[in-house]
């Protein structure tokens, strides 16, 4: 049955971070990002999340972007199409080039909207089978290293079962070791976020003394052929973010070794349906994947459990609960960590209710586009 879409609505919310969060990029603490509404005629409503920043340092994409290409290209494209399956929407918007966290707003919207109108949790409907994903946590960097290990104490207290800490040079061999010291039996990781070149190869090759889970995107953010060298001189796995936009990508990092391990971020790929392939791949070539997180609110956090129940999702992500970046989120339940694990929700769709009283708080500009 085809997907039957009568309305798109568009809000920007702006969010408060509880605590800012440190990269080698920077510090954020307002979270400006847009909700995507897909509404069917009887009422049905489908949910998705912008993850782009205000500023391109993750990406070329911002929040500003995302408007224009969601209002001006986007949303134009949906009319008078059939859409048989949200697989579909990919190929619909394949005439705009990248744009990819835009493009997975719009379609993780349908998608959700797919699930509820057949009855089935988005989980199901990606073919998922997990009822309980293991979740880790990201820790920015912080002020001194005894900073650090209190915030990570905390969070192994709290049962997370992986520990990520962004490093940059200057912050990295040091740190990591004073880390897996007090820490020795929690899995910890290390985030780059690209700060490094080749010629940091004897810095990064200490990091191999540590017996890290892996070192995610150390070198450029679009490079594939210097991380395979990279990973070759090193025992360390590789893991690729940045670098991986698309299946393609994915598998030239694989044929190349480039990583053992790649993150798939839903809004860098272009959405559920490209995550689902690069998943895909990977399974078949035997590389490991795990979910990453853009300090998202509840709508999105909820599209990466989904995401997360498929079977080549191994490691743990970052798809921490609720109450670690919020004061309110925008859904209810709130997104609940219990013992380093979330449960799946089985209801349709996301299996959140939308807490519209929190959405109109946040909200600071809303449109309406009819299809």
């Amino acid at each position: 049955m085809p997907v039957s879409i009568e309305k798109i609505k568009l809000r920007r919310l702006n969010m408060t971070l509880k605590d800012s969060f440190t990269t080698s990029f920077g510090t954020l603490q307002e979270k400006d990002f847009f909700i995507l509404e897909a509404v069917d005629v009887e009422g049905n409503r489908g949910f998705g999340e912008s993850v782009a920043f205000s500023s391109p340092w993750y990406s070329e994409e911002t929040v500003e972007t995302n408007y224009h290409v969601i209002k001006d290209f986007l949303i134009n494209l949906l009319r008078g199409k059939q859409i048989d399956h949200p697989d579909d929407v990919f190929e619909i918007f394949r005439s705009i080039r990248g744009n990819n966290m835009a493009k997975a707003a719009v379609e993780g919207a349908i998608w959700d909207l797919y699930a509820k109108q057949n009855n089935l949790s988005l989980s199901e409907a990606l073919g998922g089978t997990k009822k309980k994903i293991d979740v880790g946590i990201s820790i920015g960097i912080q002020p001194s290293v005894g900073a650090l290990l209190k915030t990570v104490d905390h969070y192994v207290s709290a049962g997370y079962k992986r520990i990520k800490i962004k490093i940059k040079p200057g912050w990295d061999y040091e740190v990591l070791r004073e880390v897996k010291l007090t820490f020795p039996s929690i899995p910890i990781m290390a985030d780059a976020n690209s700060a490094y070149t080749l010629e940091d190869i004897s810095q990064l090759q200490k990091l191999d003394e540590l017996d890290l889970l892996m070192i995610e995107q150390p070198l450029a953010h679009d490079d594939i052929v210097d991380h395979s060298k990279l990973q070759s001189a090193m025992h360390t796995p590789i893991c690729l973010d940045e670098s991986i936009h698309s299946v393609a990508d994915a598998k030239q990092a694989i044929e190349l070794g480039s990583c053992k391990i790649i993150n798939i971020k839903i809004g860098r790929v272009g959405g559920l349906s490209e995550s689902k392939r690069i998943h895909d791949i990977c399974q078949q070539n035997g590389i490991e994947v795990w979910c990453g997180g853009m300090l998202e609110a509840g709508i999105g956090r909820a599209h990466n459990i989904a995401l997360t129940t498929l079977p080549q999702f191994v490691l743990p992500g970052d798809t921490a609960g609720s109450e670690r970046y919020w004061k309110k989120d925008i859904i209810t339940p709130e997104v609940v960590v219990k013992d380093g694990q979330i449960s799946v929700p089985e209801g349709p769709g996301i299996g959140y209710a939308i807490d519209d009283d929190a959405l109109d708080s946040f909200t600071v500009h809303k449109e309406e586009f009819q299809l």
